[in-house]
């Protein structure tokens, strides 16, 4: 059964009153998740408004009874590592274990020279989000003191106090590259995130993360299979058409996107779950469109979330 949910930019306009409506409307409609990206601006001007990630998350633990949610995702260039695993525990431990803990190593250079952090070249950010996923997986796996000493990120007898009782969230890793991406992810993660990925290059990519997988003592089934897209939904193929805008679908299906009207929609989460796909991030661009979140569970979700 595949699980389909919603991803939202939180840097592209979200308040607080757009936050509580689409929470809202995922627990009425239906969804399995709401996931939410880690920014603090756009990649370019012009700046919109944003919630910061944590503090909604927080707000999602305690306004929601049912759904998952997460940071899609957090890079770890902008807190220390250890801070973000006891913020994300706490969250988990409020929400009933609902929360997972999106890491990767961030790329929007230009919010970060805009708010001060430091933007280092990709293989430095690698190892920074390795130190972070050692370091979340230490203190959420010993129950007891824990000393670390990365390349960036260090611990000295750290504890997290209460110990997670879960054991702290699962942790999902998003990323497309075959080499670093997967690398880490059959070696920490609890789910791997594709983003934007064809459907052809996605079986590519499971494939190789099976393999990685099995050379670090681990099943396939130890990782679930996710996957972060835009989604371009119309009610019918004159509301399509609008929100094409002149491009068409064999364009942004080859970009990795789901895009069409109900029928097609679910054609394209089939194809992806035959592929191995468990879990839909459908990246939802309006904001304010609760309208079509509740047309979009109504023509899709029955035919994936089984009663």
């Amino acid at each position: 059964m595949s699980q389909i949910g919603i991803m939202l930019e939180g840097q592209d306009g979200l308040t607080w009153a757009r936050w509580q409506r689409l929470l809202q409307a995922a627990e009425d409609f239906g969804y399995q998740c709401v996931f939410r990206s880690d920014h603090y601006t756009n990649a370019a001007p012009p700046d919109k408004d944003s919630l910061e990630l944590w503090v909604s998350l927080t707000y999602a633990a305690s306004h929601t009874k049912r759904i998952e949610f997460g940071s899609c995702v957090a890079p770890t260039t902008f807190r220390h590592p250890a801070m973000t695993a006891r913020v994300a525990a706490d969250i988990h431990e409020l929400s009933n274990g609902r929360l997972i803990l999106g890491l990767g190593a961030g790329w929007n250079e230009y919010e970060h020279k805009k708010f001060g952090i430091p933007f280092y070249d990709v293989s430095t950010r690698y190892e920074m989000l390795t130190d972070a996923l050692e370091i979340t997986a230490r203190l959420y796996l010993t129950d007891g003191p824990v000393s670390y000493q990365g390349k960036h990120y260090s611990l000295d007898n750290a504890q997290l106090l209460p110990h997670p009782k879960r054991g702290g969230p699962p942790v999902m890793i998003g990323g497309n590259g075959p080499k670093r991406t997967l690398g880490l992810v059959a070696k920490f993660a609890d789910e791997w995130n594709g983003v934007f990925v064809p459907l052809d290059t996605y079986k590519e990519r499971t494939q190789q993360l099976n393999a990685l997988l099995q050379e670090n003592g681990r099943d396939a089934a130890d990782v679930k299979r996710s996957l972060m897209t835009q989604v371009v939904f119309g009610k019918d193929d004159a509301a399509l058409q609008a929100k094409l805008d002149g491009r068409t679908m064999d364009e942004l299906i080859a970009r990795g996107m789901i895009v069409g009207t109900g029928p097609a929609i679910i054609d394209q989460i089939s194809r992806y779950t035959e592929a191995g796909v468990e879990r839909f991030m459908l990246q939802w661009m309006n904001q304010d469109d609760i309208e079509g979140l509740e047309l979009l569970a109504r023509d899709v979700l029955p035919h994936f979330h089984k009663s």
